[in-house]
């Protein structure tokens, strides 16, 4: 495996000849959109398949899965281009497998349930769990349904576990500090919801709850310890694993005084994932910095046995106008692609922060008609492969994804190709 960073006079062509590869390969793997302007400072990824197969007539995903060994949806991890075809094409190559794999990984991609039905189905190989975000919670312990059946439908057909994400976040991301008070102060409205999570797992076929907790304090630890025992003995009691997502909104404060090691014992699962470094109302911040994850991390294995942690990867940049006015500022987010096609049309050379390990850059634009300096903290897939080292590294069961609402070409194949995918559904 090999990330280039392309130089100034680089081409799709270009690289691919020195790299010893198809131009059509480098630009399916790395999902490129402009093949004339590369951007100087954009990281491309270069796998090598170990063993490759030439489409015959009469071949079928199936027939070619079976004569190698393997089945349709590692063909389909391989060769995203083909959940988007009807037909193999007689003389198209196709990659059966990559070399030898650093580890087993469990993967774990949050949509929203109105995401392109496409963009979930190029997903769909490389995830163990989807997480379809979000059944909110009232102050009454009921759950806001949402329109899930069609995304849960197709998550099991592709193998991968539906889970069930509660919480007090809309849409629109406003969080209600007093219907998680409401409900952690009463045993009765507890007792309700949690009557309501067994009915929609029941009804719906979800495969587990993902329970989304916010702003543990010192004064009300105790409670939520509570209220997760309660969830977890219920749940598990009907065979429905629960796991919680923690997000820590300071990696260098409170969250290393508070002790984690009641709710990593009860819980099955512990996801840990942040927003809080670089985000639409904040000031300009870069993702958290490697060094801080490491901080974070070793604090956790101290709380949570590795192997039930998960690790949370936010995808999403940001661009941000300066200066920045705190409480009128709002930055827009942007996918990998987005950021890169933003450097190319405004000229920009991407750099990459080799202590924080992300990219960024600054550039001009216009805001009725005046000049402004904007700067662009976004991830890509050197960011994506110093955070996959870590999971090994700490024993990790594995990572979640913030978000899959747009198909990301380098970080699955980075996964693929280095880590065994794990399922936990039946086959």
């Amino acid at each position: 495996m090999i990330i280039y960073v392309v130089q100034p006079g680089d081409s799709v062509y270009s690289i691919a000849e020195f790299y010893g590869i198809s131009p059509a390969k480098l630009i399916q793997d790395n999902g490129l959109e402009d093949l004339e302007n590369l951007v100087a400072g954009q990281a491309l990824l270069i796998v090598y398949p170990e063993q490759t197969y030439v489409v015959q007539d009469g071949d079928t995903v199936a027939g070619i899965a079976d004569a190698y060994g393997i089945t349709p949806i590692q063909l389909l991890r391989n060769n995203p281009n083909l959940s988007d075809t009807e037909y193999l094409y007689p003389g198209e190559t196709l990659v059966i497998s990559y070399g030898e794999k650093i580890g087993e990984i469990a993967t774990n991609g949050f949509a929203y349930p109105f995401i392109d039905r496409d963009v979930l189905r190029r997903t769909l190989p490389y995830l163990t769990y989807l997480t379809i975000f979000s059944y909110v919670a009232t102050e009454e312990g009921d759950l806001i349904n949402i329109d899930d059946d069609e995304v849960i439908q197709l998550a099991k057909n592709y193998g991968v576990a539906p889970v069930m994400l509660i919480s007090t976040i809309s849409y629109q991301n406003s969080v209600s500090i007093d219907v998680a008070y409401s409900i952690l102060n009463n045993p009765a409205v507890q007792e309700r919801m949690i009557d309501n999570i067994l009915d929609t797992l029941n009804a719906k076929g979800y495969y587990a709850v993902n329970m989304y907790i916010q702003y543990i304090s010192p004064e009300n630890r105790d409670l939520v310890e509570d209220y997760i025992a309660n969830l977890t003995n219920r749940l598990n009691s009907e065979g429905y694993p629960v796991i919680v997502t923690l997000t820590p909104t300071t990696f260098t404060g409170d969250i290393l005084n508070i002790d984690y090691t009641v709710i990593g014992q009860t819980a099955n699962s512990i996801l840990l994932l942040s927003y809080e470094w670089g985000f639409t109302y904040g000031p300009p911040a870069s993702v958290i910095p490697l060094g801080t994850v490491r901080e974070l991390l070793d604090y956790a294995i101290t709380q949570v046995v590795p192997d039930k942690l998960h690790m949370g990867i936010p995808i999403i940049g940001y661009d941000w106008q300066l200066p920045y006015i705190p409480g009128t500022s709002r930055a827009n987010s942007l996918s990998t692609n987005a950021a890169i096609q933003l450097a190319n049309d405004v000229g920009a050379v991407i750099q990459y922060d080799e202590t924080i390990q992300a990219p960024f850059y600054y550039y001009i634009g216009y805001e009725n008609g005046n000049p402004a300096v904007h700067v662009v903290w976004f991830k890509d897939v050197r960011r994506i492969e110093a955070l996959l080292n870590l999971v090994p590294e700490y024993g990790l069961q594995g990572v979640a994804i913030w978000n899959i609402m747009q198909f990301y070409p380098q970080l699955w194949l980075l996964i693929n190709s280095q880590y065994d995918i794990v399922t936990v559904l039946d086959d």
